[in-house]
């Protein structure tokens, strides 16, 4: 139920072992009967909501504190993390870095794409160095004070040193692209802008799980049977064509459970990590294999890329519109040409970076949406409520459990924990079953 942003995850489990393995008596569930029939006036008195406060009654009040303080502190984080990288931007242009790097690229090449490039890799690494404060904060030590991270700072840095040399190898060549078209099509650059951004987009989901992820974990084929066969089974039900299940090693990394289908165009994998398979019942696996699952058979990938192509499109207007604005009043100052000029890079990330801040909400609110629509698809296609109530508390080690509904619009790209419990009670509640 964890998401790679624009990466989605998703992958299934099978209602029949929960029928073979029994109906363990959680929270909530009905009585029996001796002779094993679900007893009517039990059914009839089953509360959804009264069965949602005694899940979340589950979690030690001391708990429930940390895991609201390390959530709530991350509403700040993203305000923090948000004026820095502006601050860093600003830095950057005003004493002129910027430029000197444009024409340290200049003199050293003369092949233009080539010097796109060879900027690029200089303000990255300048970009991470600052922003490296920051990002030792949140990344490492707010991680282990709250136990959610496992790394020691040598693995942890050498991780962050591989997602450099990714940036500058990817994002190199989506700088390339960019700023071919910003020179050839100097008027309609936003609308060809959108376009290489897109492709760029559908190129690195399709990659990533295939050339990408195994550069941080180490994957394998998932060989106990009693968890892969009813994955693969859910995934032929549900018009999944895989053959194989993969783990990987997310324990040397964080405490927290995840699962994914990730991949695009024939690159797709279906993953669980170690901690799911270590610290969570068959049911509660079923039913976050479910929920994943629900993301692919939704099309939920194709979804967000049409979602996101519609937001770039407009980002990029946003640019056409206010670029120009800005680098006629310090332009001169910064030694930034043009839009076409790498030196403007920063400006353009800046600008970039505060369409999506104000917007926000509008991307939370789509994702928590695909969310709660494949947690629905989840519950449909394992019968597993009480595994997902399970599994929802155990992501509450690290969201807040019960927000408010401005709360939960605003900072959430999940639903909270009090609202899938819900949904789960009330789908339990319309399905009783012996």
């Amino acid at each position: 139920m964890k998401t790679v942003r624009v990466n989605r995850r998703l992958a299934g489990a099978v209602l029949a072992l929960a029928l073979l393995s029994g109906w363990s008596r959680l929270p909530g569930q009905e009585a029996m009967t001796p002779q094993g029939a679900p007893d009517e006036t039990a059914l009839a008195a089953f509360d959804p909501e009264a069965s949602t406060e005694e899940y979340l009654g589950k979690v030690p009040p001391d708990k429930r504190a940390r895991s609201d303080a390390y959530f709530e502190g991350g509403y700040w984080l993203q305000l923090w993390d948000f004026l820095y990288g502006l601050g860093v931007a600003v830095f950057i242009l005003k004493l002129g870095w910027s430029a000197r790097m444009r024409d340290l690229a200049e003199r050293l090449v003369r092949f233009r794409p080539l010097q796109t490039w060879i900027y690029w890799a200089q303000y990255l690494v300048l970009a991470t160095v600052l922003t490296f404060p920051l990002t030792v904060y949140a990344g490492f030590f707010r991680e282990h004070k709250y136990g959610l991270a496992t790394q020691t700072f040598g693995p942890w840095l050498w991780d962050r040193a591989k997602g450099l040399g990714v940036g500058i190898v990817m994002g190199g060549i989506l700088m390339m692209a960019l700023y071919a078209v910003l020179r050839r099509a100097p008027r309609s650059w936003w609308v060809w802008g959108t376009v290489v951004a897109v492709l760029f987009l559908i190129f690195s989901i399709a990659i990533a799980p295939v050339y990408i992820a195994p550069l941080f974990n180490t994957y394998t084929k998932l060989e106990d049977p009693a968890v892969r066969d009813p994955i693969l089974s859910l995934a032929r039900a549900n018009g999944i064509h895989a053959s194989e299940v993969f783990q990987f090693d997310a324990s040397r990394q964080t405490t927290r459970i995840s699962a994914n289908v990730s991949g695009f165009l024939g690159t797709e994998r279906i993953s669980l990590n170690d901690n799911l398979l270590n610290r969570c019942s068959q049911a509660e696996i079923e039913a976050v294999m479910g929920h994943e699952m629900g993301h692919y058979v939704l099309d939920h990938v194709g979804e967000s890329i049409l979602f996101f192509s519609l937001l770039t499109f407009l980002g990029f207007a946003f640019l056409r519109w206010s670029f120009d604005r800005v680098l006629a009043r310090r332009g001169a100052r910064w030694g930034v040409r043009g839009v076409s000029d790498v030196a403007g890079l920063p400006l353009l990330s800046l600008l970039f970076s505060v369409f999506f801040f104000v917007l926000t909400p509008i991307t939370n609110t789509h994702t928590r949406s695909n969310e709660h629509e494949a947690d629905i698809f989840g519950l449909n296609a394992t019968g597993q409520p009480d595994g997902f109530a399970e599994v929802a508390l155990k992501l509450g080690e690290y969201r807040k459990l019960d927000p408010g509904p401005i709360e939960e619009w605003i900072f959430y790209d999940h639903p909270s924990g009090r609202t899938r419990i819900l949904a789960a009670m009330r789908w339990k509640a319309e399905h009783p079953r012996p």
